[in-house]
């Protein structure tokens, strides 16, 4: 079957021309908005996922599971699994949550994102804050989705031998947010960043020098340069799971450290055995395109 020639083609183009100037005089002009976190909704939409999308969709041909879990219209707590050696898997995770479950994720960030000038201006332009209580209760309480990711760099940096393996939740304070908040918490498994860049070792001395908490050495990287960073095309398949219910929980048990120990561990537990599952369901982490 051909492609559609002529007019309507003409007429596609000519809309999306029409489109973009109109998007680059909201932008020369001020007239846009942008909430007291600093999200921009329309950058998001039009710049950042617009980026994102190629390599979700064909890169990495991510499948999403479970989007009935995503509650429609209120506040939720996402948490989810962190790997991958460069933090990808939060980016498919944001086009995930937008395009097939319809909400914007607004992922809190640790402290490193927001020293760095462009890639700070940025993460908060795409919706993102600082992974602190305050900002995790703003938003929660504001009827947001929200992201998390308890491993941190733990379990971003950890090496390729321990992959699709949890690592410690920290301290359980997304827990204690979600309490506060009355919201449930949707766990979620993220298979597939595991493989994108295989840490085989790091050079500790140099991520000091770099104020940089590790510095990966990969089998491509930095043997091949920048070329190293080119990620490889895992299958990729993200699960939203059953919502668990805080809202059972009184207010005043957000601070008892039983309540928390005890719910962060059914939470990683319960996340452990949905990425084994998950992983198992995906197959090869190289599949035919």
């Amino acid at each position: 079957m051909s492609e559609p020639t002529g007019p309507e083609t003409s007429r596609d183009a000519g809309e999306a021309m029409t489109e973009l100037f109109a998007f680059l005089r909201r932008r020369i002009s001020g007239d846009y908005e942008i909430d007291e976190f600093g999200f921009d909704p329309e950058f998001h939409d039009k710049v950042l996922l617009e980026l994102l999308r190629p390599l979700y969709r064909h890169w990495f041909r991510v499948e999403t599971l479970g989007l009935e879990n995503v509650p429609v219209d209120s506040g939720a707590l996402v948490v989810a699994n962190h790997s991958g050696t460069l933090p990808l898997d939060a980016l498919m995770l944001q086009v995930a949550s937008h395009d097939e479950a319809g909400r914007a994720v607004r992922l809190l960030g640790a402290h490193l994102v927001y020293q760095l000038p462009v890639l700070g201006h940025l993460a908060r332009k795409g919706g993102h804050t600082l992974a602190c209580p305050e900002d995790a209760d703003r938003l929660l309480r504001k009827g947001e989705l929200v992201g998390v990711f308890p491993e941190g760099f733990k379990g971003i940096g950890k090496p390729f031998s321990e992959r699709y393996r949890l690592q410690r939740f920290g301290r359980g304070g997304f827990v204690t947010s979600a309490i506060r908040a009355g919201v449930p918490i949707v766990p979620c498994s993220i298979v597939g960043a595991e493989e994108i860049y295989p840490k085989i070792g790091e050079v500790p001395v140099l991520a000091r020098m770099l104020g940089l908490p590790y510095l990966p050495i990969t089998p491509f990287f930095p043997w091949l340069g920048l070329f190293g960073l080119v990620p490889l095309p895992s299958k990729w398949l993200i699960e939203f799971g059953e919502p668990i219910r805080t809202d059972e929980f009184d207010p005043e048990q957000a601070d008892d450290p039983a309540v928390i120990f005890e719910l962060t561990d059914h939470i990683r537990e319960t996340m452990q055995q949905r990425l084994n599952d998950v992983r198992l369901r995906r197959g090869p982490a190289f599949q035919p395109f």
